[in-house]
């Protein structure tokens, strides 16, 4: 398979906006994993945005802090990484400010390169469900609390690079998965796209991408 053209790692001033306003712009560009030494590639197709401290959803819901959420109140542009339902570790990019909790939700991701590693550690399921999920994506990338929580992901062994070109559209949806909050159109996905989690059974709208523009540009 031929890989799309390699691009530049965002920049942290990308992740200094609204979490809704990342989560949206993040779909359709490329998340890089070099953990163990096993480099493997995917496109976001679907993302969550989860708004801190006013967002009954969210884990920064009006302040709370401990041991396990820490990395949540830290830098924009830093993981923080989870253990869902004690069982998935689910991974998020830290956003908008220091200190306020929210944080956008990697859903999804075409696999686009390394797909025997992500078969390997995916115990060899269907490709269609290799990244189909944020347990999922998490488990084919190598990501685990220990590898990212806290670090700033320009640093670290999983990067987000900036379009290679993609242009298609995004629609946006309730978040799913939750009890709380579940009407809020907070959930981004790759229109028509084979590879998010769950398909997108009422369109709730379907938008342009992002302007071309480096986000070096973007605030």
């Amino acid at each position: 398979m031929k890989g799309p053209r390699r691009a530049a790692t965002l920049p942290v001033r990308f992740f200094e906006r609204p979490a809704d306003t990342v989560a949206r712009e993040l779909v359709g560009l490329l998340v890089a994993s070099d953990v163990g030494g096993r480099p493997t590639l995917g496109r976001v197709v679907e993302t969550e945005a989860y708004l801190g401290y006013d967002d009954p959803a969210s884990h920064g819901f009006r302040g709370r802090r401990h041991a396990q959420n820490e990395a949540l109140y830290g830098p924009p542009g830093s993981w923080y990484v989870y253990r869902s339902y004690g069982v998935h570790w689910c991974a998020n990019l830290v956003c908008h400010t220091a200190g306020q909790g929210s944080a956008v939700l990697l859903r999804a991701v075409e696999p686009l390169e390394g797909l025997e590693i992500m078969r390997r550690r995916r115990l060899g399921v269907d490709d269609r469900y290799l990244c189909a999920g944020p347990g999922r994506l998490c488990q084919a990338l190598g990501i685990t609390r220990a590898e990212l929580d806290g670090r700033m992901m320009q640093r670290s062994g999983v990067v987000v690079l900036d379009s290679d070109g993609w242009d298609g559209a995004v629609e946006i949806t309730p978040r799913i998965g939750i009890t709380k909050a579940v009407d809020w159109p907070l959930r981004f996905a790759a229109a028509g796209s084979p590879w998010i989690s769950r398909r997108i059974s009422s369109r709730r709208g379907a938008f342009p991408s992002r302007s071309r523009g480096s986000p070096a540009g973007r605030r």
